[in-house]
């Protein structure tokens, strides 16, 4: 597949020139005349590479090749410039550029020097997802039973390549815990590629996935590769995959099964190799009972299914736990008292180990140089007020009184505010109000 190419270049006769002569080596080009256009197609579009004259009517364009990479770091840059401008040719390298080319160009020349770049930039960012992974620290494992056996199945699974289903409440770490099996596991080389079904409806999330063709619908400029494709030799997560529309569950459904598919709006078909994982907060098999999710796909994503245990079942492992999150958090040297620590096992955690982490980041900010005190976690301490006499007491409690308790504290606290209580609780708006609606629907 050839790659999506920006010119820009404000020469008519070079657009019309690169234009005709990529076009016959399968290329796709869109051409623009200054820096601004060119800025303004990169943030609606995704482009493999950059073509860029250094003289622009709006400006020079040396001065764009920092911002342009720190903002496309994926991007292969060849900058253009004049026979006699090769001083200009060599900073706009110094500036990030990755090759460059002389007017009058050479066209036989221009599709090894793209090719070169676009190797170039390949390289580039597998190293960077290679170390971005490296940096990445290791999941917390407990002593608790439950997350010994967690660890127990992660690691089988990262030793296999059986698609595996995570299952667990919001902020248990699915994630983390996925990436972790990734690194683990003999594709730990290639790309580890996440997407959340939640965050996209239908039609978005079938193109995401799996690509589209160019005139597919009204916004597809320009063929695009799906997350499928990018995943190819590597790990494929679908974060919230209980979330994901019939239609898509379909397609998905396919996709696994022969491992080839056809992007939206092409009669292609392609090919592609990855490794499944997927994780869910919902009961998929009440999922399935209900009509909401496929039961031949459950059956296919959860091969190897694995567990994360609620927080409110590893009381054991907080001090540990909020040790290991404070040393992430650059504060290794942060120690909890016995006070705090008390507070922290008399509390439910509905948002596990994301509010515990949300938590001791506020608590930082408002402690400054003084060690931490219950003082600083007034949200715990509100939330694990005793409820009216009319509401059984904390013993009695479920998981999903304790949870409606916290999140009506919080609104209480914001005055009704949803934006401000979700900042607070440490999940969206959206997950907030998801949560509300479910309970008065109960």
């Amino acid at each position: 597949m050839k790659p999506s190419i920006l010119l820009v270049d404000d020469d008519k006769g070079i657009q019309f020139g690169f234009g005709k002569y990529l076009g016959k080596k399968g290329y796709t080009l869109t051409a623009v005349s200054s820096l601004a256009e060119a800025r303004t197609c990169l943030s609606e579009t995704r482009f493999d590479a950059v073509l860029l004259d250094l003289n622009l009517p709006d400006g020079n364009g040396i001065r764009w090749i920092a911002a342009l990479r720190a903002e496309c770091p994926g991007v292969a840059i060849v900058v253009i410039t004049g026979g006699g401008d090769v001083p200009s040719a060599v900073e706009a390298m110094r500036q990030g550029a990755d090759n460059f080319l002389i007017k009058p160009v050479d066209m036989s020349e221009l599709d090894v020097f793209l090719q070169k770049s676009l190797e170039l930039e390949s390289l580039r960012r597998r190293q960077i997802a290679a170390e971005r992974l490296r940096d990445r620290s290791a999941p917390f494992f407990g002593k608790s039973p439950a997350a010994v056996e967690t660890r127990q199945l992660a690691e089988v699974a990262a030793a296999n390549q059986a698609p595996v289903l995570l299952v667990g409440e919001t902020g248990t770490g699915k994630g983390v815990l996925a990436e972790w099996i990734h690194r683990l596991g003999p594709r730990k080389s290639a790309a580890f590629v996440d997407i959340n079904c939640s965050a996209l409806g239908g039609d978005l999330l079938s193109s995401e996935l799996f690509g589209h063709a160019k005139g597919a619908f009204t916004s597809a400029v320009q063929d695009r590769e799906g997350l499928v494709e990018v995943a190819h030799g590597g790990t494929l997560f679908l974060d919230e995959v209980g979330d994901m529309d019939l239609g898509v569950q379909s397609r998905l459904l396919k996709t696994i099964e022969e491992k080839r598919f056809r992007r939206v709006g092409d009669t292609a078909v392609r090919t592609s190799d990855f490794r499944l994982i997927c994780a869910t907060n919902r009961d998929l098999e009440a999922e399935c009972g209900a009509g909401r999710f496929r039961r031949d796909l459950f059956y296919r994503i959860s091969v190897f299914p694995i567990t994360l245990p609620p927080l409110r079942e590893c009381s054991m492992d907080l001090a540990e736990l909020a040790a290991h999150l404070l040393a992430e958090l650059g504060r290794p040297d942060v120690v909890l008292s016995e006070v705090v620590l008390a507070l922290f096992r008399g509390y439910p955690w509905p948002g596990n180990v994301r509010e515990l982490r949300n938590a001791l980041e506020r608590a930082l900010l408002l402690a400054g140089p003084l060690p931490l005190a219950p003082v600083h976690f007034a949200a715990l301490q509100v939330s694990t007020e005793a409820p009216p006499a009319t509401v059984p007491g904390p013993e009695n409690w479920d998981a999903e009184q304790a949870e409606m308790l916290h999140l009506r504290s919080a609104l209480e606290r914001f005055g009704g505010d949803m934006t401000k209580a979700a900042r607070a609780l440490g999940i969206s708006r959206s997950t907030l109000y998801r949560k509300l609606k479910r309970r008065l629907d109960s």
